[in-house]
C-alpha cells in the first residue's frame, strides 16, 4: 500500500492544470527517491506482511526460521501448515484418496460445506484413474460417484463429460480437454484445497504481497501516461530505472 500512496499522490500533482497544459512532467531520480524516503514504514509491518507470505505459501521451515529472528508471530499454529502442505502434496502427486482423508482429520466440515471442491477432488480422481489407463474403473466411478453430481448442478455436468471425453480418444493430444491430464490441472486442484482450507482456520487464502505487487503495476502503468520517472521494471530485483527522456 505505501507504494501505492507514492505513486498516487504524484498523479494528484501532475494532475493539476499547470501540469496538464504542458508536456509529460519529468521526475528526477534524486527527486523520487526523496519522496520515498519520506514515507515512514514500521519494520513490525514489513515484518507481518513476509510472514503472512510464508504462513499462507506454505514455507513451514522459513516461518519458524522468522518468527525467531524477527520475533514477529503466525497467525496460526505453524504445525497446521505442515498438515496442510501434506493435503496439497497428496493433490499434487495424484493421491487424491489420501488428500481427501487427511482433509476430513483436519476438519470434516470443510467438504461437508464445500460441495464445489468435493467435486473437483472427486474430477481430480477420475482424471488419475484415466491417466493410469483403469479404463473399466474410470467409468464405474464416474458413473456411482459423478454422474448423480451432475443430475444436480449443470456446471458438474459440463465437467464431467468434459473429464469423460479423455476415454473417447487413444491419443490425448487430439482430445479437446487435454489439459485436463496436464500438472498445472493438478496444482489448479490443490490450490483450491489450499484455500479452503486457509479459509476454514480463519486466515487469507491469499497472500497480500502479490496484491501489493500487481497495485504497484497497476499504479506505475497509470503514472506512465503522465510522467516520465524511475520506475521498476524488473520486480526481483527491484531497481528503479532511470527515466527515458
Amino acid at each position: 500500500m505505501f507504494l501505492s500512496r507514492i505513486v498516487l499522490r504524484d498523479l494528484d500533482s501532475i494532475d493539476s492544470p499547470t501540469s496538464m497544459a504542458s508536456s509529460k512532467k519529468v521526475v528526477t531520480r534524486d527527486e523520487w527517491e526523496r519522496k520515498l524516503r519520506d514515507v515512514k514504514i514500521r519494520k513490525e509491518d514489513m515484518n507481518r506482511l513476509v510472514m503472512n507470505f510464508l504462513v499462507t505459501e506454505g514455507f513451514v521451515d522459513a516461518a519458524d526460521k522468522f518468527r525467531i529472528e524477527s520475533g514477529t508471530q503466525p497467525e496460526i499454529d505453524l504445525a497446521s501448515i505442515t498438515d496442510r502442505m501434506e493435503v496439497k502434496r497428496a493433490v499434487q502427486t495424484g493421491n487424491v484418496q489420501e488428500a481427501i482423508e487427511k482433509i476430513n482429520d483436519l476438519n470434516p466440515t470443510i467438504l461437508d460445506t464445500n460441495p464445489q471442491l468435493y467435486f473437483h477432488l472427486q474430477q481430480q480422481k477420475l482424471i488419475e484413474l484415466i491417466r493410469a489407463g483403469k479404463i473399466s474403473e474410470a467409468l464405474e466411478f464416474a458413473q456411482e460417484e459423478l454422474a448423480p453430481r451432475g443430475e444436480e448442478n449443470q456446471t458438474f455436468l459440463e465437467e464431467i463429460e468434459k473429464t469423460v471425453a479423455l476415454l473417447v480418444f487413444e491419443d490425448v493430444k487430439n482430445c479437446p480437454y487435454g489439459e485436463l491430464l496436464d500438472v498445472s490441472q493438478r496444482l489448479k486442484t490443490a490450490s483450491e484445497v489450499n484455500a479452503a482450507i486457509l479459509t476454514s482456520q480463519s486466515h487469507e487464502k491469499d497472500p497480500k504481497l502479490p496484491s501489493l505487487l500487481k497495485m504497484l503495476l497497476w499504479t506505475q502503468n497509470q503514472l506512465d501516461e503522465k510522467a516520465a520517472y524511475p520506475r521498476i521494471n524488473d520486480f526481483t530485483t527491484a531497481e528503479l530505472q532511470d527515466p527515458a527522456i
